[in-house]
């Protein structure tokens, strides 16, 4: 039995199927989020044949190493931002070789937060392999848990990563 909440299972694996009758592939690039995304979709046996990587840039570094986003986007405008969302997304995509992808990077608490980018803050981007990139911002509720933030955030991905 999965450790993981139930709502996100079902939702990976809508995704799977989904993305599967199509013929396309997928790769995450999460950070707030931690790999909650890539747990779901791995936690469905046989998903490799949809879902392609999953990278887990939590620190700044990472992003900028693991899917190139440019230093100079994550000093202008911080890491929780449109910008870095897109970045993500797109580098994760070209490193990937996926045709769909969806980057997270948020404020998921207790702390961290600030009056511009405050906790629950969350910047989501899905890029494919037309060329489109779409970002989307959330506030999810400053009061919640961080465990809350983290799998609504995560929920929120799966349903940008459906086709």
């Amino acid at each position: 039995m999965s450790a993981l909440a139930p709502a996100l299972v079902a939702a990976a694996q809508g995704v799977l199927e989904a993305h599967r009758r199509r013929g396309t592939r997928v790769a995450m690039a999460e950070s707030c989020t931690g790999g909650l995304v890539s747990a779901a979709l791995t936690d469905i046996a046989g998903s490799s044949d949809v879902f392609v990587a999953g990278f887990v840039t939590y620190a700044n570094e990472a992003k900028v190493r693991m899917v190139g986003v440019d230093p100079v986007l994550i000093e202008l405008h911080g890491a929780v931002s449109e910008q870095v969302a897109r970045a993500m997304a797109e580098g994760a995509l070209g490193r990937a070789g996926a045709d769909v992808a969806v980057a997270i990077t948020g404020v998921a608490g207790p702390g961290g937060g600030s009056a511009a980018k405050p906790v629950g803050t969350v910047w989501f981007a899905r890029a494919d392999s037309s060329g489109a990139t779409r970002a989307v911002l959330k506030q999810f509720d400053a009061a919640a848990s961080r465990d809350a933030i983290r799998t609504q955030a995560a929920l929120e991905a799966l349903s940008l990563l459906s086709p």
